[in-house]
């Protein structure tokens, strides 16, 4: 793969259409959904001209925009394995904290 193809999917895979999805309008109300995108690459080759590269991506739901009647607002989505995670580790602390 040549660097100039490696970079094109690079910036395709991190556009702003990865990062909020198309907008969703009911009833006066419109919906824009966003999402936290990360991403890494990294590429390298020989003396002989062998080589390679490769990139990897990944994304969650962190809530959406909602537009009311000129208003915007923020709703963030729950995660609720991040919920029980930061319980889990809260209950963790306290319990090494009464020792």
């Amino acid at each position: 793969m040549n660097p100039e193809s490696l970079l094109k999917g690079v910036r395709d895979a991190l556009a702003a259409r990865t990062v909020y999805d198309e907008p969703v309008e009911r009833d006066g109300v419109t919906v824009i959904p966003a999402a936290l995108v990360r991403g890494g690459g990294g590429g390298g080759g020989d003396t002989e001209g062998n080589g390679g590269g490769g990139f990897g991506l990944q994304a969650r739901p962190v809530g959406a925009y909602v537009i009311e009647g000129g208003r915007v607002t923020w709703k963030p989505a729950i995660d609720p394995a991040r919920v029980l995670l930061a319980l889990l580790a809260a209950f963790a602390l306290w319990v090494l904290a009464r020792r």
